[in-house]
This record gives structure tokens, C-alpha cells and sequence, in this order.
């Protein structure tokens, strides 16, 4: 059992609302109360960030090819690259991640993470189901014989889901349109039949987990939205006609919105064919998320960060950018990136919120971030707490 803590006099924002000043006590990584007081705070007390979108198997060492190191390196070297991801995420204030992509490297972090062994952020993990030359088979070159594995058939699709299941995956991606970066891939490509899409959602949900679906092309939301997937991920194809469902079930969207901007503009080292791709993405974008976000469909924090086009930390950045796309007041946007996000991956009874109960997951910050989020970036950080362990700068006396 650990010593217990508390914070000094902060300004609280719980997630949803402004305190005012109180203090917030936590034991063993739980807050165990959340104490009104007087005073005028010099810092503020917010939740940690939830990153929805995120793939942690990339070099952390910079200078790396992103396309070839997790090819050519072994799986036990490249865990310490993703614990080393996830540290630096937590360090800028994510205290919960989700990869979209796991393997045994990120299950193994996970695991050692939820244990405590290594201190850092909350990591949940998805196992991918895809097609032979779908878009996550397509990050491999055609010759190359160490491949992730595919599913090519209803049956196919079932045994994986139950493999990843076995493996300790939090849920499943899906695939419902092609993407930016795989190689020769086309945005529009299908990405499975209906039959293998419907085996690999009704298995995932049979065994308790939620299917987030990779789409670019309103063909893909569609698909998405017909075999009632639990989130969309980019969702660039939205149009008009897709609102109403969406708004019905609530469907969690993460834009990743700055790793497209990036690839667009040639921000960092890319392929013309990805540029291209990316910049029909973003115009195809622009033109659906302003009226999507403001007829209420639902926005989250995702980034789709792997220390490269998008690095851990520039979290932050994205939600600037979301509060501008959307035409969203700061707090709308905070929200966005802390208590919807938890509900987003099923986290409502464990972080997200500041209140008894719940992890203590949270950022001390100069500032007022939900009235201005301009103020929410890396040099006005104070200290960051992720499952009640000091993970980042020091907390105030």
C-alpha cells in the first residue's frame, strides 16, 4: 500500500465543469477524495489526456526509417521503443493511450504498465483484422516473408478475433476503406467483403470488445455504420446523409486531424503517392467535419502519434486544432480530449474525471486550459500524475 497523497490548493476542472479551488487526496493510484477549499490557486488541476489513436511500435531513436525498423527489428528490442513512447506521451501529459495496432510488442508493455513495473500512462491495445493486401497488410513490402497476420475469410476473421482475445487485446480494428501511408494502397479500396466485416464485429462484441473502424471514403462509413462498428477512426468520408446515425448511436469520431495536414503539406519525409493521397483526404475532410461537428456528431481525441509524423506530445497541438475545425469553445475541446475520450474506450469508471473513485491520472498547469486551451502546452506543464505516480516536473508545495 503506497503512502497516501494529496495535491496542494488548485483550481479544479473535473472533466466536465469548473471547481473553483480544492484539493484532491489519492492513495494507490485511485483518488480517494476531492476537497472543496478557499484561496486563489496559483496552477490548475486537469485530467491527463486520453489519446484514442495511436501506434506505439516505431523507433523512439530519432533519425529512424519509420517505414523498415519494425521490420528488421527484433520484437524484444522494440518493446523498449514502445514503453519508451509511451513514457514520453505521459511525460507531455497523456495519461491514457490506445494503440490500433498491437502486437505481442505493445501487449507486453501493456502488461507491465498495468503492474506497475515501469511507471507511465494507462495503454489499452487493439488487435487489427485485416485482408491480404488490405491496408494494414500493405505497410509490408509484397516480398518480405515476416508479415502481420491477415484473415481471408468469414472464418478467417473469427479465429483471429479470438487470437487477439487470447493475446489480451482491449478490442479490434477493422478496415473499411484503403489508407495514406500503406504502399500502392488506394483510399478507396474495399477492405474485406460484407461477410468477413460482419464475422469479425459479431465475434469481437460476442467476446465483450469494441471494434474501432479505419475509414477514409464515405463508402467505408457507410460499411462502418451498416455493421454498427463502435467508433470510426479519421472518418474523412462523412457526408450529410451519415449525421443523423451517427448522432443516434453517439459514435465516437477521432479526426487525426494534424498527422493529414502533415502528410498534405510534406512536413515530414513521405512518398508522392502519400502526399497526393493526403492532400484528396484533407479537401474531402474540410468539406465534411465543419457541418458534421456542428450538427452535434461526436468528436474525440485521436491522433494516430507514432513519434514520427506525429510525435508524443504534440497532443496537445491536435486539440488546438479540433477546437478551430469544429468552431468549439476551449472547454468543448478539453472535454474532447479527457472525460469523452474515457467514455469513448469504455473508461467512464476509471479515468477522465476527477473524482473519488477514479485513477488519479491527472496534469497541474499554468493557466486555465478550458477557457483558453492556448495556454494547455508543453512549457506550462507543471507536474503530470498517471495512476498515482509522478511521471513528469514536480507537483507544487
Amino acid at each position: 500500500m503506497s503512502t497516501p497523497a494529496t495535491t496542494p490548493v488548485l483550481h479544479l476542472w473535473d472533466g466536465e465543469r469548473d471547481r473553483g479551488a480544492a484539493r484532491v487526496s489519492w492513495q494507490d493510484g485511485r483518488i480517494t477524495a476531492v476537497e472543496s477549499a478557499e484561496g486563489a490557486p496559483e496552477y490548475s488541476l486537469i485530467p491527463g489526456l486520453i489519446d484514442t489513436h495511436v501506434h506505439l511500435d516505431a523507433s523512439a531513436t530519432p533519425g529512424a526509417d519509420w517505414l523498415t525498423w519494425p521490420l528488421i527489428t527484433p520484437a524484444a528490442e522494440r518493446s523498449l521503443h514502445v514503453a519508451a513512447h509511451a513514457r514520453r506521451a505521459a511525460a507531455a501529459g497523456v495519461t491514457t493511450l490506445r494503440d490500433l495496432s498491437g502486437s505481442e510488442v505493445q501487449y507486453a508493455v501493456a502488461r507491465a504498465l498495468e503492474a506497475g513495473l515501469i511507471p507511465g500512462p494507462r495503454l489499452l491495445v487493439h488487435g487489427p483484422v485485416g485482408m491480404t493486401a488490405g491496408h494494414g497488410d500493405l505497410f509490408t513490402p509484397p516480398h518480405y516473408p515476416h508479415r502481420p497476420p491477415v484473415a481471408d475469410s468469414p472464418d478467417e476473421c473469427r479465429k483471429l478475433v479470438r487470437q487477439w482475445a487470447r493475446a489480451g487485446a482491449d478490442g479490434i480494428k477493422i478496415y473499411t476503406s484503403g489508407g495514406v501511408l500503406s504502399m500502392g494502397d488506394k483510399v478507396g479500396w474495399r477492405n474485406q467483403t460484407d461477410a468477413e466485416i460482419a464475422a469479425t464485429v459479431d465475434e469481437a462484441h460476442a467476446l465483450g470488445m469494441l471494434v474501432a473502424a479505419h475509414t477514409h471514403s464515405a463508402e467505408g462509413v457507410d460499411i462502418a455504420l451498416r455493421f454498427e462498428v463502435d467508433s470510426l477512426e479519421h472518418g474523412t468520408g462523412i457526408e450529410e446523409r451519415h449525421w443523423e446515425t451517427l448522432i443516434e448511436r453517439n459514435v465516437p469520431i477521432a479526426p487525426t486531424l494534424l498527422i493529414n495536414d502533415a502528410i498534405a503539406d510534406r512536413r515530414i519525409p513521405v512518398s508522392d503517392e502519400a502526399a497526393e493521397k493526403a492532400r484528396a483526404v484533407v479537401i474531402e475532410r474540410d468539406a465534411n467535419f465543419t457541418g458534421a461537428a456542428a450538427a452535434g456528431v461526436r468528436f474525440v481525441l485521436g491522433t494516430d502519434a507514432n513519434g514520427v509524423m506525429v510525435r508524443f506530445g504534440d497532443q496537445l497541438e491536435e486539440l488546438r486544432l479540433m477546437k478551430t475545425a469544429f468552431s468549439w469553445s476551449s472547454e468543448r475541446a478539453l472535454i474532447a480530449g479527457t472525460s469523452d475520450a474515457a467514455d469513448a474506450v469504455r473508461l467512464t469508471g476509471t479515468t477522465g474525471r476527477l473524482k473519488a473513485g477514479l485513477g488519479a491520472d491527472f496534469l497541474v498547469v499554468r493557466g486555465k486550459p478550458w477557457q483558453d486551451i492556448e495556454t494547455l502546452r508543453p512549457e506550462n506543464l507543471v507536474a503530470v500524475v498517471a495512476r498515482g505516480e509522478l511521471v513528469a516536473g514536480a507537483l507544487p508545495l
